[in-house]
């Protein structure tokens, strides 16, 4: 195949997956430049890893356990090098929310202040949850049990309830 055809179909696949991406992104990074910075790195594994996409798996799925991998790993990297770090630019929140004063916004600025302390694997667990993907599917994209799946979704989602009704 071509290397033009490769490029088109590579850009056209992202594209239809930015918002998965940058849900990623932004869930291991409060800092703006940081999550460019993991948005590069995922696009950087995604095309490394494009040539050799199974059309038999869902590309949601293959993306996010990309993503996620290439976020934890850049999350950690950088978390051992700083430790305190804030975000400047909030701006960010207007490349996937419309209406700045919203109630979904700020539910959403709620939930991303209180994921930040939870452990990789507990966000990653409820990203995809909340993204509507079936037990199955999130074992597959992290490697785990559905029925690991299912306790720790039950026992996120008590806590979620705890911490969001305080």
């Amino acid at each position: 195949m071509p290397v033009g055809s490769v490029n088109h179909k590579f850009v056209a696949f992202v594209n239809n997956h930015r918002k998965l991406i940058y849900k990623v992104c932004r869930i291991y990074c409060r800092d703006n430049a940081y999550i460019k910075d993991v948005e590069q790195e995922i696009l950087a594994q995604l095309w490394t890893a494009f040539p050799q996409y199974n059309s038999t798996y869902q590309p949601s799925t293959w993306i996010y356990r990309i993503a996620l991998n290439t976020a934890i790993s850049f999350y950690r990297r950088e978390k051992r090098h700083h430790v305190n770090r804030t975000d400047i630019d909030q701006s960010v929140f207007q490349l996937a929310i419309e209406q700045e004063n919203s109630e979904l916004e700020e539910q959403i600025r709620l939930l991303y202040r209180v994921l930040e302390d939870f452990p990789e694997l507990d966000r990653a667990l409820l990203l995809l949850y909340l993204d509507d993907h079936s037990y199955e599917e999130i074992a597959s994209v992290l490697g785990i049990t559905v029925t690991n799946v299912a306790t720790k979704l039950s026992r996120l989602k008590q806590r979620l309830k705890h911490l969001l009704t305080e």
